[in-house]
């Protein structure tokens, strides 16, 4: 380092990742001993606001929502789980924020900002654009904060290149203008992303025949009002992103849900615009995620891990042993969705006496023999209608055929009215509970396997390979809200179901999409456009950002290759980087001191990368960003 000019840092992406990298780098700074503190200056490469960054940009939609409620986000350490790190100059998590902007409204607030902020609790889900002015406002308080020797340079454009010179970085950003760095941090997010060769065939199709190929994206990327009213528009994809779409076509239309109607006990009645276009949606297992329990907290009160517990799941790695999910993790996680279940069941439907010790019994039993005794248990004392299978709930029909796509109908609108009500049940609905149990449990999973702490084969077939999906339909879902408007729509006949498995084809003889299910006889759908619901692919060696594009052909990275269940290598979605503070490592497999990597490009290291920290869990767990943020901060300042 020049000790003329100090220690300069550059952090590459300035969303939550990004501003959780300048608060720790803010607040270890401040704990030096003031005449020791470094002179450090910060530069911000961010070609939108610093703060809310690309996905949280505070003038989006308000009908895009986040999928947790209130009370979980912070992108700054709070509470007791912050205890042995530098305190936070600005100690607020998003619900905190949210409680002083009611007593004291921050200036900056938009009138539509204060109507949601007044309606809003803490179990309520955000909008985005709120959340956004929540990023903003730590920003800006960060920066409020500074003592004489930490200067903050803001570069609002796009980071082009970064180059190795000597023991420093040169970063040039767009066309004249560069900068040196001694430290490089990539917090760079969500990437655009190339098409895999389905889309690709789908696009160029579309180009040929005159139809309309929407490109998987950030829903606040796009201009939703372009497609056309009353006429039909295919949608792949049933997840977060698909909830967004729905609500702009119909809500951001003009459309109206009002409380209660026809038939008796619906939550909600769909009133049409008229500007709606008929939403045929399609996903692979032919539902969308459950919804969220309505809870007054994240976990539920009587959600209590048992089995999937840090001791018990870190008892491998603490033995020398390398443990894979299936055989070792997923038994244990298995045993706490089990007990919650049929805990809620017993309560509050009444399972016979003696059950619930037999119920232990059975799950307090070795591996090789809990399943069998659960089933004698459960053979006495529960109906094969009130049975849980875990497994089975990634498909929902199973391989049920529907003779005609208006019974197929039916029966989606029937799931999604059950769900609705099992969310309304919360703490006595005995699946929610489940579900509940295995997202508690996810955060003890999250912190077991990272960095190595499960076998390649086993993190790429099984963690990867079907767990993950089958929790993230369980347990990343969006607010019962939602659920209870898609079944408004449906009984209004604005979005219809095209069934599970579906088949997309372009038909060039009448130059339309059209859509297939082989589990639904005669559930033919067309239409002249067909929109991806999903992000673009988080995987690095398809990304098409100039920046990694670059750092990857340079071989300043190289994406990490991982072992496959068949002995195969191949490359995972991630960068390879060392242990933490997660510096990468060259196409030559040699450590690139000072260039750091967070958040989603983690992906080969880390599970659940995505997942916002939780305000008030540990660091080690639900707060993991906050823990990698910090041991970058501190090693850039222990090498300054």
């Amino acid at each position: 380092m020049d000790n003329s000019r100090g220690l300069q840092v550059a952090i590459i992406g300035a969303g939550p990742r990004g501003t959780s990298v300048l608060e720790r780098l803010a607040a270890n700074w401040s704990a030096f001993p003031e005449g020791g503190r470094p002179r450090l200056t910060v530069h911000v490469v961010e070609p939108y606001e610093p703060g809310p960054g690309h996905v949280w940009r505070p003038d989006q939609s308000r009908h895009f929502l986040m999928n947790t409620p209130a009370l979980f986000p912070t992108v700054v350490p709070v509470g007791e789980a912050a205890s042995g790190r530098a305190p936070s100059l600005v100690p607020v998590c998003f619900d905190g924020w949210r409680q002083r902007m009611l007593v004291s409204p921050d200036e900056s607030l938009s009138d539509e900002d204060r109507a949601e902020l007044a309606a809003l609790t803490s179990s309520g889900f955000p909008s985005r654009a709120l959340y956004g002015r929540y990023l903003r406002w730590v920003y800006v308080s960060v920066l409020s904060c500074l003592g004489e020797g930490f200067d903050v340079v803001v570069h609002q454009v796009e980071a082009r290149h970064v180059q190795r010179v000597g023991t420093a970085f040169r970063v040039e950003l767009g066309e004249d203008e560069a900068l040196e760095a001694d430290a490089v941090v990539l917090a760079m997010g969500h990437l655009p992303a190339q098409l895999n060769r389905e889309q690709e065939a789908l696009r160029d199709g579309a180009a040929r025949l005159g139809l309309q190929y929407w490109p998987p994206a950030v829903p606040a990327d796009v201009d939703w009002n372009r497609l056309p009213p009353r006429k039909p528009v295919l949608v792949r994809g049933l997840g977060l992103n698909f909830f967004d779409i729905m609500t702009h076509l119909t809500e951001g239309r003009g459309g109206r849900f009002v409380p209660g109607g026809e038939p008796a006990g619906c939550a909600l009645t769909y009133e049409p615009s008229g500007r709606e276009p008929l939403i045929i949606a399609a996903s692979r297992r032919g539902t969308p995620y459950r919804a969220k329990a309505k809870l007054d907290r994240y976990v539920p009160r009587s959600v209590n891990l048992r089995y999937c517990t840090l001791e018990r799941a870190g008892s491998f790695a603490a033995d020398g042993v390398q443990p894979g999910f299936d055989h070792d993790l997923w038994p244990l996680l298995h045993r706490d969705a089990v007990w919650a279940y049929y805990c809620t069941l017993a309560r509050t439907a009444g399972l016979g006496e003696g059950f619930l010790e037999k119920l232990q019994d059975a799950l307090d039993a070795p591996d090789s023999d809990w399943a069998a005794k659960l089933e004698e248990t459960l053979d006495a004392h529960v109906s094969g209608l009130d049975r849980l299978d875990l497994e089975a709930l990634a498909r929902p029909f199973g391989r049920r055929r529907f003779a005609s796509a208006q019974e197929y109908n039916r029966t989606v609108l029937e799931y999604l009215e059950e769900d609705a009500a099992g969310s309304d049940r919360g703490e006595d609905d005995p699946l929610k509970m489940a579900i509940g149990a295995m997202n508690a449990g996810r955060s003890v999973i999250k912190q077991v396997v990272s960095d190595g702490g499960l076998t390649e084969a086993s993190w790429t077939a099984e963690l990867r390979g079907w767990f993950e999906p089958l929790v993230e339909g369980l347990a990343s879902g969006p607010p019962a809200l939602r659920i209870e408007q898609l079944a408004a729509l449906a009984r209004a006949g604005v979005v219809r179901f095209a069934g599970p498995a579906p088949r997309f084809e372009l038909d060039s003889g009448r130059s339309r999409f059209t859509v297939t299910s082989p589990w639904v006889e005669g559930g033919t759908y067309d239409a002249g456009v067909l929109v991806e619901a999903v992000m673009p692919a988080n995987r690095v060696v398809y990304n098409r950002s100039v920046l990694l594009r670059r750092l990857l052909e340079d071989g300043l990275v190289r994406a990490r290759a991982m072992m496959s269940e068949d002995g195969v290598p191949e490359l995972s979605a991630g960068l390879d980087v060392t242990k933490p503070p997660y510096q990468a490592l060259g196409a030559n497999g040699l450590v690139q001191e000072g260039l750091y990597v967070l958040g989603l490009q983690l992906t080969s290291v880390q599970w659940g990368t995505a997942i916002a920290a939780e305000a008030g869990a540990s660091l080690d767990a639900g707060g993991r960003t906050l823990r990698d943020a910090d041991d970058i901060a501190r090693a850039i300042l222990g090498g300054s």
